[in-house]
């Protein structure tokens, strides 16, 4: 049994795109996370260090997604659980990285790119 912890709407810049003005320039990206996690050893003992330090967490969640710029926003949803995936009490990872101002020629509201990842199949 996993409870969720979720932290949505964090926002980075970064340079990810296949275009050279998305790499040149730059544009924000939102995540939101939703982490399985069992709460009860927190509960039980009211102290963070029994739980995920979602500031912490957010904060090289903004890191991983503000380097090292690549093409596809599946490349940094990847890379985005990994990073929630290192904290060993985090059963499973969601995330869903939107790319609000991506290039294209239409009228939208969003682009965005949900991926769930268990701990043993990060990469499968």
């Amino acid at each position: 049994m996993t409870d969720e912890l979720s932290v949505t709407g964090i926002e980075c810049f970064a340079h990810h795109g296949v275009f050279d003005f998305e790499r040149r320039e730059g544009q924000v990206f939102v995540v939101d996370l939703v982490l399985g996690i069992d709460t009860r050893p927190a509960a039980a003992s009211d102290d963070l260090v029994d739980t995920v330090n979602y500031g912490t967490l957010v904060a090289d969640v903004k890191a991983a997604v503000e380097r090292d710029p690549v093409d596809l926003i599946e490349t940094v949803a990847q890379r985005i659980t990994d990073v929630c995936l290192l904290d060993t009490r985090v059963e499973w990872a969601r995330v869903t990285l939107h790319k609000p101002d991506a290039p294209i020629d239409a009228t939208y509201s969003d682009v965005a790119l949900t991926i769930t990842r268990t701990r043993g199949n990060a990469h499968d």
